[in-house]
């Protein structure tokens, strides 16, 4: 009987020590770092995390020019956020991030297809005009290089390394919206912005125009269920060896209130209870 209660009890440990921290239970600190579009939304996150876990603390580092993944490898880092996996890492899926193409209001343009997408930002089209908008010329705005959201969108086009080097670089989203806003003829701009705050922008009356793809709208329910091509995954990324505090922090992420936090600029994924 006392070799039988000895192994169950081993046993019921073995199964605690494999388990992530409940809600409340993580402590120790962690690192998460990243590049993207993501910071506001993860310090958000982070934040609210604590506030559940009185004994964790979380420190979100972000910089344009770091590099993520090679924190996360080389122990500097716990947790990179990312679009797009890496062989080495483990890597859980949080949300969606939908890639919406962005021209002026004045320009006619409603739809196009995913070949002319390609086409418009790898320069073959010129004019606006042979997509059936108006006489003025394409003038493409392009993202940085080392954002998550330019990997996603030139391998959902199949263009990758092929936007003209001559585009002008626009990081943040709200400069990207308001220069296509304010981009006036003989030019008219174009240039792709994540989803939320470019419906955000429609919403708000900026004067701009989100297009049609392939005959389906920009918007969240399609992004999810990937009627709409122009999407990528948002990702954590951490060593393949379990980390309670990294477990904890993705369980929550996948929790009603992580969702609910994070489909303020992104779209969930279905949450966990």
């Amino acid at each position: 009987m006392r070799a039988t209660a000895g192994a169950l009890i081993g046993l019921f440990l073995a199964c605690l020590a494999a388990t992530p921290a409940a809600a409340g239970d993580a402590a120790g600190s962690m690192t998460i770092v990243g590049n993207g579009p993501e910071l506001t939304v993860i310090e958000k996150m982070a934040r609210a995390f604590e506030k559940a876990n009185p004994r964790a603390y979380l420190d979100v580092q972000w910089d344009e020019i770091s590099k993520p993944i090679e924190l996360v490898k080389s122990g500097q880092a716990q947790l990179a956020v990312m679009g797009k996996p890496d062989p080495e890492l483990n890597a859980t899926q949080v949300a969606w991030d939908g890639i919406a193409i962005m021209v002026s209001l004045s320009n006619q343009t409603k739809e196009i297809t995913t070949k002319q997408a390609a086409d418009l930002f790898t320069g073959k089209v010129k004019f606006w005009s042979e997509l059936g908008g108006p006489e003025t010329r394409v003038l493409i705005f392009d993202r940085p290089a080392n954002r998550n959201i330019r990997d996603a969108f030139e391998q959902c086009l199949g263009i990758v390394g092929k936007i003209p080097d001559q585009a002008k670089v626009i990081g943040p989203d709200d400069k990207a919206i308001k220069t296509v806003a304010g981009t006036l003829a003989p030019n008219s701009a174009v240039t792709f912005v994540s989803l939320v705050p470019a419906l955000e922008a429609v919403s708000s009356g900026v004067a701009v125009r989100l297009l049609t793809i392939d005959k389906v709208e920009p918007e969240k329910p399609p992004v999810k269920d990937g009627r709409y091509a122009l999407r990528r995954p948002v990702l954590f990324l951490s060593k393949k060896e379990p980390n309670p505090m990294v477990e904890a922090f993705k369980a929550f992420a996948l929790s009603k209130d992580g969702q609910k936090i994070l489909d303020e600029i992104y779209t969930p994924v279905d949450p966990k209870s």
